[in-house]
């Protein structure tokens, strides 16, 4: 019961850290996010006015800087977009004329659903293969799986994508080119992703193995007669699924922000295509808004991994206690 309530408060403890590291680093990348888009070239003011396809007049561009009091010193500029960003109001999108809140909470569950699917199937496939090529040290099984997966590593994902849309899309017409018309449009872009993800983990489930089965208590147990496969099950994945989930994690709040490329080439309605869209088009409130609401859900991701790893790994528990 003491040790219960014990780890119960050094948890939230924990947790109060975490929160309290958080705010200085979301408050730089917002002041670096707007003074970017401020040294940017162009007239926010002339931008917005332009996108309705008409050449204002220097009168009118002159009335919507004050208006945005876009005429007002750099400072003050920040933290009144600042307290707007802590209120849910980031701004109106130049191109599209709509909050930039509603589109990006309107693209974010393509791009959560495209992550996830990419986050399943790199566990299912790195999972397995790392444990048999770590298994099968420098054995023909292990020279396969580490050589496909090299090859995997060093291809660059926009390459991997357009290869398997040449394949599969246009040359045997089995899924979909781009969009997001049914289900079958995910497996492409996810797929693409996957290969190379997977690639990474398979090397590194393959490394966290092969440290642990060298360990003397696996060496001691596997003395005392105990079976391979009940070592691994019970001992070794249950060791190595501290850091296996923390590299998960870190990797789908990265899928959150990077799939940027392949949203792209596929056409897939996510932040990532919205955002290439909004830097082409300089449109910068929907570009602060893409960045300030990715470092959000990194920082919540990173932290809940953190967390998770604190729980899940008794030996941070007592380092943290110490």
């Amino acid at each position: 019961m003491i040790n219960r309530e014990g780890d119960e408060k050094k948890l939230r403890k924990y947790i109060i850290h975490r929160l309290i590291y958080v705010i200085p680093v979301l408050f730089g990348i917002t002041f670096l996010t707007f003074a970017l888009t401020y040294l940017s070239p162009g007239d926010p003011a002339e931008l917005m006015l332009s996108a309705t396809g008409n050449t204002p007049s220097q009168e009118l561009i002159q009335q919507v800087r004050e208006g945005l009091g876009l005429n007002k010193p750099f400072f003050v500029q920040y933290l009144n977009w600042l307290a707007s960003v802590f209120s849910g109001d980031f701004g109106i999108s130049y191109k599209y004329s709509k909050p930039v809140l509603d589109l990006i909470l309107g693209a974010l569950p393509a791009t959560f659903k495209l992550a996830g699917l990419t986050m399943l199937m790199t566990v299912i496939v790195a999972l397995p293969l790392g444990i048999l090529s770590a298994l099968y040290r420098n054995r023909l099984l292990d020279n396969v799986i580490r050589g496909i997966s090299f090859l995997g590593i060093s291809l660059p994902a926009p390459w991997i994508a357009i290869i398997l849309m040449y394949i599969f899309a246009l040359k045997f017409k089995l899924l979909p080119v781009m969009g997001s018309t049914n289900w079958t449009s995910i497996i492409l872009p996810s797929a693409s992703m996957t290969i190379l993800m997977a690639s990474r983990y398979v090397r590194q489930v393959r490394v966290y193995i092969l440290e642990e089965i060298s360990q003397d208590y696996v060496i001691g147990a596997r003395a005392r007669g105990v079976r391979d496969r009940s070592v691994l099950l019970r001992h070794v994945l249950r060791t190595t699924l501290s850091p296996i989930i923390t590299q998960l994690g870190l990797s789908f709040g990265v899928l959150l922000g990077g799939a940027v490329i392949i949203e792209t080439i596929f056409s897939w309605p996510g932040v990532g295509k919205l955002a290439i869209e909004a830097i082409f088009t300089r449109d910068y409130p929907l570009i602060q808004g893409y960045v300030v609401w990715m470092t959000i859900i990194y920082m919540l991701i990173n932290m809940l991994v953190d967390i998770s790893y604190y729980i899940l790994d008794p030996r941070m528990r007592l380092e943290k206690g110490a």
